[in-house]
C-alpha cells in the first residue's frame, strides 16, 4: 500500500456489482455511474517509466503520466500519438515532456499492452456525507491483436483523500478482514503486460549474475555466457526495427561482452570451435560498427554545433542530412547480415555449445575444473597490471593508438569486474570500478571525437558537390576544430584520471584482493 492507497484482488467470483452490494453493507458508500474506458500502456524496452513506480497512459486521446498504484495523474495533457513508438522530444513542450526526458533519456516507449476496463467508482463517506475515501471496482480485459481478449481478476482500488489518511487505513483494513479482499502483489499494468506475453517492469540489458567462488569455471563462464546471449537475442528485434538507438548499443556491449569472456576464460573452451566462435562474434561485432558510429554521431551533433556563430550556423544542416543518409546506407547492410541465415546459425549453434560445455572432455581445457573464484582473480590481476604498465608508457609524445589500445585493456578489466563483482569485496570493486569508469570516460571521449572527425572528413567531397556546399564546407571546418579541441582536452585529462586508477592504495587493493 502507498501513501494515497492500494490496489486490492477481489475473491474469485465476486462481481463488480455483488462487490459495491457487499460495500453497502459494511460502510456508508454512494454508487456512481459506471463506466467503460481503453487504456494503452507506454513503456521503453527497459521499463523505465514503470521502474520510476509510474504509469504512461493514452485514453481518450490524450496522453498521461500517472502513479502506477493509484494511476493518480502527475503530468498530461498531451494528444495522443498514433505512431508506434514516442520520444520525449515528439511531446509538445510542457511538464509531460520534461518528466519523460529524465526518465526515458534515449529510449522510446512503445505500447506495452492495451486494457478495456469496466469502472465501478464508489464513494466511501463519513457521517457527514463527505468523501474521505474513493473506490474504483474495475473488471479489466487485456486486448492483443489476433489472439481476442483475456480477462483479469476484478480488482478495487483504493484512493486516499487529503485529510483523511486514518479513514484511508480503516477503509482498508475492511475490505481485506470483512469482504475477503486481498491486496494485490503488482499493479493492474503488470498483469495485463503479461497476459500480453510481455516481461512486467521491462528487460533489461545489465548484467546481474550470481557466482560462487569454488564454482567450476565452465559453469560460472556458461552461466555469464548465455545471460549475455539472452540480451543479444533480446535486443535484436528492436535493432533490426530502429525503435531506438539503445537497442543496438546494448546488442553491441553484449557481443563485446561475450568476446572478452571468451578471451579472458579461454582455457575453459576447447581451442578449435572457440577458435571458430571468436571469429564469428568478431564479425557480429563488426558488421555492427559503423551505424553505431554514425548513431553516436548524430545523437551529439547538437551538443556539437550548439552555440555556433549565427552566420555560420545554418550550414551545418546539409551535414546531418549526409551523415543521416549514410547511417541509412550502413544501416541496411547491417540489417541484412543481421538477418543473415549466418547470424542465425551462430546464435543457436553458440547457444548448442554452451549447453555442452560442462560435460565436454577437459583433455584441452586445462582451466574446466578451476574454481572460479582462482581464475577470475588472476585475469584480473594480471590485466590491472598490464593497464599500469600501458598508462605509464604513455606521455605526451605517445601516439594516439597507444590511448586507444589503453582504452581496449580498460573494457576488457571493466567486463572482468562486472562479470565477477559477486566474488569479491564491494568495498574493493566500487572504488576500483569508479576510478576505471572515470579513466573510461576520458578515453572513450578522446576516442568518440577522432572517429567523428574521421566521418566529417569522410563526406568532404560529397559536400563540395552540394547546393551551398562552400559554406558548409566551411562550417565543418569549425566543426572540426572544435572536435579537435575537446580531443586535446582529454588528452590534458588523461593524466590525472590515470594517476588516480594507478594509485598506491589501488595497486595496494589489487593485490590484496586478487594476487
Amino acid at each position: 500500500m502507498t501513501a494515497q492507497g492500494a490496489q486490492l484482488l477481489l475473491p474469485d467470483g465476486l462481481s463488480a456489482s455483488a462487490a459495491a452490494d457487499a460495500l453497502a453493507g459494511e460502510i456508508a458508500i454512494v454508487t456512481q455511474r459506471a463506466q467503460t474506458i481503453e487504456r494503452t500502456f507506454w513503456d521503453s524496452f527497459d521499463g523505465r517509466v514503470r521502474g520510476a513506480g509510474l504509469a504512461l497512459i493514452a485514453t481518450r486521446g490524450r496522453l498521461a503520466l500517472a502513479d502506477a498504484a493509484t494511476y493518480a495523474e502527475q503530468a498530461g495533457d498531451a494528444p495522443q500519438r498514433d505512431a508506434q513508438r514516442l520520444f520525449a522530444a515528439d511531446l509538445p513542450a510542457g511538464p509531460l515532456r520534461e518528466r519523460l526526458a529524465s526518465l526515458l533519456e534515449l529510449r522510446a516507449a512503445t505500447p506495452v499492452t492495451r486494457v478495456r476496463s469496466r469502472l465501478l467508482p464508489v464513494n466511501v463517506l463519513d457521517d457527514e456525507g463527505k468523501t474521505v475515501v474513493r473506490l474504483r471496482i474495475e473488471q479489466a480485459t487485456v486486448l492483443v491483436a489476433g489472439e481476442g481478449a483475456t480477462p483479469l481478476r476484478p480488482r478495487l482500488h483504493v484512493v486516499g483523500v487529503r485529510g483523511y489518511d486514518g479513514e484511508l487505513e480503516q477503509a482498508r483494513a475492511l475490505l481485506i478482514t470483512r469482504l475477503g479482499l486481498v491486496a494485490a502483489q503488482r499493479p493492474l499494468q503488470d498483469d495485463a503486460v503479461a497476459a500480453s506475453g510481455g516481461t512486467p517492469g521491462g528487460t533489461s540489458s545489465k548484467l546481474r549474475v550470481k557466482l560462487r567462488p569454488e564454482q567450476r569455471a565452465d559453469c560460472a563462464a556458461v552461466i555469464v555466457l548465455t545471460h549475455l546471449l539472452g540480451t543479444i537475442e533480446a535486443n535484436l528485434p528492436g535493432t533490426l526495427a530502429d525503435v531506438d538507438s539503445e537497442f543496438l548499443h546494448d546488442l553491441r556491449v553484449a557481443v563485446r561482452r561475450s568476446r572478452a569472456l571468451q578471451r579472458e576464460l579461454a582455457a575453459v573452451f576447447e581451442p578449435e570451435p572457440l577458435r571458430r566462435f571468436r571469429a564469428h562474434f568478431k564479425q557480429l561485432q563488426a558488421v555492427t560498427g559503423q551505424t553505431r558510429d554514425l548513431d553516436v554521431q548524430l545523437l551529439e551533433f547538437g551538443e556539437l554545433t550548439r552555440d555556433l556563430p549565427p552566420a555560420i550556423a545554418p550550414d551545418v544542416a546539409p551535414l546531418r542530412a549526409l551523415l543521416q543518409r549514410r547511417r541509412e546506407t550502413a544501416r541496411a547492410q547491417m540489417v541484412s547480415a543481421l538477418r543473415s541465415p549466418q547470424t542465425g546459425a551462430l546464435l543457436e549453434d553458440w547457444a548448442e555449445h554452451l549447453d555442452g560445455l560442462t560435460t565436454a572432455g577437459e583433455a584441452q581445457r586445462p582451466d574446466a575444473a578451476r574454481a572460479i573464484g582462482e581464475v577470475a582473480a588472476g585475469r584480473i590481476a594480471k590485466v590491472h597490471k598490464r593497464m599500469v604498465r600501458m598508462g605509464e608508457a604513455i606521455d605526451e609524445a605517445s601516439p594516439h593508438e597507444a590511448l586507444h589500445d589503453l582504452r581496449k585493456q580498460g573494457k576488457e578489466l571493466r567486463y572482468l569486474l562486472e562479470f565477477f563483482v559477486s566474488l569479491y569485496p564491494a568495498d574493493v570493486i566500487k572504488p576500483m570500478v569508479a576510478s576505471l569508469k572515470s579513466l573510461q570516460d576520458v578515453l572513450g571521449r578522446f576516442q568518440d571525437r577522432e572517429v567523428q572527425a574521421a566521418q566529417l572528413r569522410s563526406i568532404g567531397d560529397e559536400v563540395v558537390a552540394l547546393q551551398g556546399g562552400a559554406a558548409a564546407l566551411m562550417a565543418m571546418g569549425v566543426l572540426m576544430q572544435r572536435l579537435a579541441d575537446e580531443q586535446r582536452q582529454a588528452r590534458e585529462e588523461f593524466a590525472q584520471r590515470f594517476a588516480a586508477f594507478a594509485s598506491r592504495e589501488q595497486r595496494r587493493l589489487v593485490k590484496q584482493t586478487f594476487a
